[in-house]
């Protein structure tokens, strides 16, 4: 069982959905990963993340494609890769990440309420 948080809690976490302008494959990182800039809209503009997504995704497949972040968590180093955002996912029943994203067009960098 996962602890509760208070709405105070989960109100803090800042989770936008955002476009994906560009993705290349990430060679250096230990598992297999895609690197992606994102466009979170004029508030946020473009942040850079990794995410180890190659089992359902190609680089070519992610132009394009509006996925969910959680931006407000600090920068993080990935091998010499400064990842600025975390994409979110859910493990499929193999155990590979899905992305979330919405089912219709929202605007880049709309916040999840």
């Amino acid at each position: 069982m996962i602890d509760g948080i208070g709405i105070e809690d989960f109100l803090k976490v800042d989770i936008r959905a955002g476009r994906v302008l560009h993705a290349e494959p990430f060679p250096e990182a230990r598992k297999p990963a895609i690197k992606l800039w994102i466009d979170f809209g004029p508030d946020l503009g473009e942040k850079k993340t990794s995410a180890q997504i190659t089992a359902h995704y190609s680089p070519e497949d992610l132009i394009g494609r509006q996925v969910i972040a959680v931006t407000n968590f600090p920068p993080r180093q990935i091998g010499k890769f400064m990842s600025e955002v975390l994409v979110l996912g859910m493990s499929d029943a193999q155990g590979d990440t899905v992305l979330l994203g919405p089912d219709l067009p929202v605007p880049d960098g709309a916040r999840m309420h």
